[in-house]
């Protein structure tokens, strides 16, 4: 750190990975305080004098929806700069759309893109900081990109003596189930850095540490707990706003369907982004409708029911194309199994319409996913239950990691 007196002040917070300690229940019950709420009630004094980044979006708010770096001037905190993750600050920026860095004149503060000619944190950008804050909504799946920003921040800020504390958010999907396949090394990328499943069932906090420890960033971290959330959450029970985290995830619910239509479009089905309801829709031009239905719905999945549908996008590369398929109804999210149920669209589609589906885009389909075995096994007819069943190793290695950095009950 740049400042010696403010290195003695965080040491006494603990090693590589100091929680925030446990605190009495404070809120009703179904209520959450956010880790922002906690830092501004209770943490404020230890960041007295010290020069922080706030790496943040439209989802950095407090419980009440305050921005964080509002409320964190407001409490005297010395905040030095912005930093915005893909789809930029305001979270207006297509998918993959470059973000360029700027000065915000609403508050002054120069913005620093972390989804432009440089993903991690420069030399430049951390002058003079001493502390990096993190305080961005994720969504609970592994390939969305704002995981892998705060990993390459944390990184960023090991190797440059930055102190970095994960304010932490609710998994809105839940920190209960753990789905899909873990991420074989080989297809490490921003969309999936580290081993981890597709639905990981972590908070950024957890996830944070994780990283710090088992995968060996070793950054002066310190993740600044909840309180009244549980595992068994969904996104409804907090009792929080919801705010969109990108222009195609604008409500909670697209967050459970983006884990299951969002991961078949490499493989040429086409989810509905470009219609008001992204990630709703599963299909391709020319597809029987009826057929499709009738076929998914004999899986059985749990939480899901899918309606006969044929859309045409709007926007996007596909604006002015008409697709049919399925429409997807979300009856029990707490319930529904996103990743099987993305195996099972794919599998029908390549048993009923095999020109559909599209197995020739293969390094674009293994990023996706973190492994190539989906796309083989497809190739070479597995079932569905094989499929999911090969799952299952990886899966059950990944529990014991995962209770270790477990934070909440």
């Amino acid at each position: 750190m740049r400042r010696r007196d403010f290195i003695a002040s965080i040491a006494a917070t603990g090693a590589a990975f100091a929680a925030a300690p446990a605190r009495a229940q404070t809120v009703g019950s179904g209520s959450v305080l956010l880790g922002g709420d906690v830092l501004l009630r209770d943490h404020v004094h230890e960041l007295s004098g010290a020069r922080i980044g706030i790496i943040t979006n439209q989802t950095g708010t407090t419980s009440t929806g305050a921005s964080i770096v509002e409320a964190a001037r407001s409490a005297g905190l010395h905040v030095h700069a912005l930093f915005s993750p893909e789809h930029g600050l305001d979270g207006d920026r297509p998918a993959g759309a470059f973000v360029a860095s700027y000065v915000d004149a609403r508050t002054g503060l120069p913005v620093y893109s972390l989804y432009g000619p440089d993903r991690h944190p420069t030399p430049q950008m951390l002058a003079g900081i001493d502390v990096l804050l993190f305080d961005i909504q994720d969504v609970g799946a592994r390939p969305y990109t704002f995981v892998s920003t705060m990993a390459y921040a944390l990184q960023s800020a090991a190797s440059h003596g930055v102190a970095f504390w994960v304010l932490d958010r609710p998994n809105p999907v839940g920190g209960v189930l753990v789905e899909g396949p873990v991420l074989d090394p080989k297809y490490s990328s921003f969309v999936g850095l580290y081993p981890i499943p597709l639905r990981h069932g972590m908070t950024v906090g957890e996830l944070a540490a994780l990283f710090n420890q088992h995968f060996g960033i070793g950054g002066k971290l310190r993740v600044i707990r909840m309180e009244g959330w549980r595992r068994s959450m969904i996104w409804p029970q907090t009792h929080l706003r919801w705010i969109r985290t990108s222009p195609n995830i604008p409500t909670w619910q697209t967050t459970f369907v983006y884990l299951c239509t969002g991961m078949a479009d490499s493989e040429g089905i086409n989810n509905g982004v470009g219609t008001p309801e992204p990630f709703f829709y599963a299909g391709a031009p020319g597809l029987d409708t009826r057929r499709f239905a009738d076929r998914l719905t004999e899986y059985g999945g749990a939480g899901i029911a899918y309606e006969p549908a044929s859309w045409t996008p709007s926007t996007g590369w596909n604006a002015g194309r008409a697709f049919s398929g399925v429409h997807l109804v979300l009856q029990e999210p707490a319930r529904f199994l996103p990743a099987r149920a993305c195996v099972e669209m794919l599998v029908t589609v390549r048993d009923i319409r095999p020109s559909l589906l599209d197995l020739a885009h293969v390094r674009e389909m293994d990023i996706d996913w973190g492994t190539d075995t989906l796309r083989t096994q497809l190739r070479d007819g597995a079932d569905v239950d094989t499929i999911v069943h090969s799952w299952e190793p990886g899966l059950a290695a990944f529990a014991p990691l995962r209770e270790r950095f477990s934070l909440y009950s």
